[in-house]
């Protein structure tokens, strides 16, 4: 009979070893500012989509990633903001735009400021 240490040590010794042979993180691809309007541009699959955090690639050196935030009429009202990976307060660093985004809360929005790549900034409507 094995004792509870020894399974213990075997499951953590087999998920050690598949860490070691899982595959290398891929590195981020470069987006220009066409990839990044086309990419603004397309459609989502909503259900799909709902509640993610995705990392789309580096633009002009610093990480864009795009949220998927949903609130109570879920997925109907999942919305994507695509922004720089990067605090507001930092944003003139890196070269983005502070904008603020409707952000859904509970039966509620609200407005969140988030750090979005000049190319995506510039096409808002006034």
């Amino acid at each position: 009979m094995r004792s509870g240490w020894s399974v213990s040590l075997s499951i953590a010794g087999f998920s050690l070893a598949a860490a070691a042979h899982a595959a290398p993180a891929q590195k981020p691809r470069h987006l220009t500012d066409a990839q990044l309007l086309r990419y603004a541009a397309t459609g989502f699959d909503k259900r799909k989509m709902a509640f993610r955090h995705e990392a789309i690639g580096l633009h002009r050196g610093t990480l864009v990633v795009a949220d998927f935030p949903c609130s109570d009429v879920c997925p109907a009202y999942t919305r994507r903001i695509i922004h720089y990976d990067v605090a507001p307060a930092g944003c003139v660093r890196v070269g983005g735009v502070v904008v603020a985004e409707t952000y859904p809360l509970g039966i509620a929005v609200t407005k969140r400021d988030f750090c979005e790549p000049p190319v995506l900034a510039a096409q808002r409507k006034p």
